[in-house]
């Protein structure tokens, strides 16, 4: 408007008012004469604040980063509880802002969709990316979801930490039953006890270890996530 001298400072309380309310305006002119005024308003993705809110109980910290106007974002932040926003920020700036984390000793998980979240995506810890995004996305993340249910946010992430606890229990006890189980077999316990371990107990104590390892796994197939 001001390259083609269009005079709209009486519209400015009513443009920033409504650029607070997350919306972008457009004025219409014709032959330099203010005729209209469009809004336009980026709809929330469903179940995005039960997803803002359930990641926040899990501990972690949500930041939005947006290339979107900084009034317009805070405004949206402010719909799903999000306290840190990063705004005005380009394709690069996004990876840049993740680079900055990462070195602030942070584990950083990107959401995102688009060809723009692409860099951002391959550079955090873990990318995340909607089963609705580009291909581009896809490829640079870590975990592509099957839909763009956000819900599935936080579910993947529950799931991860419960593998990763299963992981951590058959660590344990693969190293409890070679550590046990091993020296006896040598015949460690020999001389004090006169106990000795079979070569056939030795097998079945091994394949125990083995069946209770896949049987701890197997406990995977009945996780169920949590409710949003």
């Amino acid at each position: 408007m001001q390259e083609q001298n269009v005079d709209f400072s009486s519209m400015s309380d009513d443009l920033e008012k409504l650029t607070r309310q997350g919306k972008t305006p457009m004025i219409l002119s014709v032959d330099g004469k203010i005729e209209g005024l469009i809004t336009t308003t980026d709809k929330l993705k469903p179940y995005a604040k039960e997803c803002v809110y359930h990641l926040k109980r899990m501990g972690l910290k949500v930041i939005m980063v947006t290339g979107d106007n900084k009034i317009t974002a805070q405004a949206v932040a402010r719909q799903l509880d999000i306290e840190d926003v990063i705004a005005e920020v380009m394709p690069s700036g996004k990876r840049d802002e993740i680079k900055k984390l990462l070195a602030e000793g942070h584990k950083v998980g990107m959401v995102g969709d688009g060809v723009n979240d692409a860099p951002a995506l391959a550079e955090s810890t873990v990318g995340i990316a909607l089963g609705s995004g580009t291909d581009v996305a896809m490829e640079a993340s870590d975990i592509t979801l099957v839909n763009s249910d956000l819900r599935a946010v936080p579910q993947a992430i529950e799931l991860s930490r419960k593998t990763l606890a299963k992981i951590r229990q058959n660590l344990f006890w693969a190293f409890f039953y070679n550590v046990l189980g091993i020296p006896i077999a040598a015949g460690v316990l020999y001389p004090f006890y006169g106990v000795l371990l079979k070569p056939v107990f030795a097998a079945v104590a091994m394949s125990l270890s083995s069946v209770s390892v896949i049987a701890n796994s197997l406990l995977l197939k009945r996780f169920s996530p949590s409710k949003l």
